[in-house]
Formats: structure tokens, sequence, C-alpha cells
């Protein structure tokens, strides 16, 4: 079998767009997501387009058991995994902290961190035991700075970074990668999640603006994957050309 990346959140967005960049590169992917028929249709479209192995293994990242009854039914030749990408996370909600839902707090720490520990903690035994592996965490630009009504989700992924850093501590003498990939704003279904469903809302974070799209930053991904064994990106912050920071963006 070829090489093997198993992407979290595969079923839409950055997750998808990756599951399609490391498909066409060659990896066999193990696609990770909630929804059943989207995984089952990406499935069928990676073994039809690019001609690699694919597998979806279908489970809420965070909930812990249903991520260990997931390996549990892994099959051994798909355990040998190359490259783990950390693409599940949403946003829930956006409103001061004094006023926040509590609801929506902990289904953002439950998948933006829980989840990336507890598929991290699965796979990265496998990677520490060869010698060889690629960690690539999905952060944001959220974690490098906050902004008004962003307080958990930002907490969050200020928390992924942290990890990223620490991981990369912990697995530098068994020659383990790890990256972090910090997007800027990307119009994928984030918008939609953190408003509910409310694609209007969703659509005026876009509004008069250019940004990123997923391929955008599956193209990080790969780049990042196809360094020579000597090199590792740590640390990478992409961002629309029309946006500075977490509050600075020029619209028309």
């Amino acid at each position: 079998m070829n090489k093997i990346a198993l992407i979290t959140g595969a079923t839409s967005g950055i997750g998808k767009a990756t599951a399609f960049k490391l498909a066409e590169i060659g990896y066999s992917v193990i696609i990770t997501g909630r929804r059943t028929e989207r995984l089952m249709e990406l499935e069928h479209k990676i073994k039809t387009e690019y001609k690699v192995m694919a597998l979806s293994l279908n489970f809420d990242i965070s909930k812990r058991i249903e991520v260990e009854k997931a390996f549990e039914k892994l099959p051994n030749e798909w355990k040998n995994i190359d490259v783990l990408v950390n693409n599940a996370g949403l946003a829930a909600g956006l409103g001061p902290l004094q006023t926040g839902s509590i609801d929506d707090w902990e289904r953002m720490i439950d998948t933006n961190l829980k989840g990336l520990l507890y598929i991290t903690r699965k796979v990265s035994p496998i990677m520490v035991s060869r010698k060889s592996g690629h960690i690539i965490n999905i952060g944001s630009i959220a974690g490098k700075e906050v902004y008004a009504n962003g307080n958990v989700y930002c907490g969050t992924k200020h928390a992924v970074d942290a990890l990223s850093k620490a991981m990369r501590i912990d697995m530098l003498q068994y020659g383990v990668k790890v990256t972090a990939i910090h997007p800027g704003m990307v119009e994928t279904e984030f918008s939609i999640v953190r408003f509910a469903g409310d694609k209007s809302a969703a659509d005026k974070v876009y509004e008069g603006l250019t940004p990123l799209y997923a391929n955008d930053i599956a193209d990080a991904v790969v780049f990042s994957v196809t360094r020579p064994p000597h090199v590792n990106i740590n640390d990478m912050i992409i961002t629309p050309t029309i946006q500075a920071n977490t509050v600075h963006t020029i619209r028309k």
C-alpha cells in the first residue's frame, strides 16, 4: 500500500480538499467524519478519480469511545499511518463571554481540543514506534491573536498552537514531524456552523472581499508533507491578501 494519510473532518471544506490533494499525489487516505453519506461519496470519488485506496471511518471525534471503537475496527493494513491531519474543528456562536452559551463552549472544547487529543493519542504511538511520521494540526489565526466575541473559540485555537509546540518537543527524538497551519478567513461551512445554519449571516462574513478557499490550505498541507526528511515546517500563518490580522480587513 502507498503511504497512508488520515484526515479528520473530511466531509467538507479544508478536510475534503486535503483528502483530494493527498490522494492526487498518491496517498491512500483514511477519511473521517460524522456524515455517512458524504463520507461514502468522498470515498467513491477518491477511488475512481485518483485510483488510490480510501477508507471511511464514521464517528464523532468529540466522543472518546467512538474514536477508540473506530480504531479497534481499523484493518491492520491501514494502521501504519504516515500523516495525520487534525482538521476537525468548529466555532459555535459569536458573543461576549458574559452572555456566552456554555453548550457552545463545550462543543468547541470537545471538538477542537479533546477530539484532536483523542485521535492523536491513537495515531502518535504508531509513528513513535516507527520513528517517522507527520502530524499536521489545522489551527487558526485566532490561535495567534484574539478578537471581540471570539473568546472561547480563540482559547481553543491558542491551545492547538500550544499543543503543536509541545508535540514537537515530545516527538523530536523519534523523528516525527509536527506542523501547525493557521488559516485566516477561509470560505467554507465554518461560518454557517458558527451562525447555526444562518446562511445570510455567514455570507456577510465574506461580503466585499476575496477570502481564502479550502484548496489554498490543502496546498499548504501538501507542501508540508512533501519536504525532504531533514525539513520540517513548524508553523504557517496564511491569510487572504485583504486580511492583515483578526481585525483588519479591506472590503470593497
